[in-house]
């Protein structure tokens, strides 16, 4: 999933921001998957050495691929 599309699922699509603050101070005490949120270029947002490996390795442990430029192919994996 993008920020976009759980926002737009939790009815309001502008609010992507939102998603990610919620994800980063909720995720880890109430057990979210926000390893699998991305941003809209199929990218991972966080950056490196704070927490993009992290989820980068999570990502691939679920069969997730990266392509050669590091980024997911969102047509495959969306829904």
């Amino acid at each position: 999933m993008t920020y976009g599309l759980v926002a737009a699922m939790a009815g309001n699509p502008r609010a992507a921001r939102q998603v990610a603050r919620i994800l980063h101070s909720s995720s880890r005490k109430h057990g979210l998957p926000w390893h699998r949120v991305i941003n809209s270029r199929g990218t991972i947002s966080l950056p490196r050495g704070n927490g993009y490996e992290e989820q980068k390795e999570m990502l691939l442990s679920e069969g997730i691929v990266f392509r050669h430029d590091d980024t997911i192919n969102l047509k495959e994996y969306l829904l």
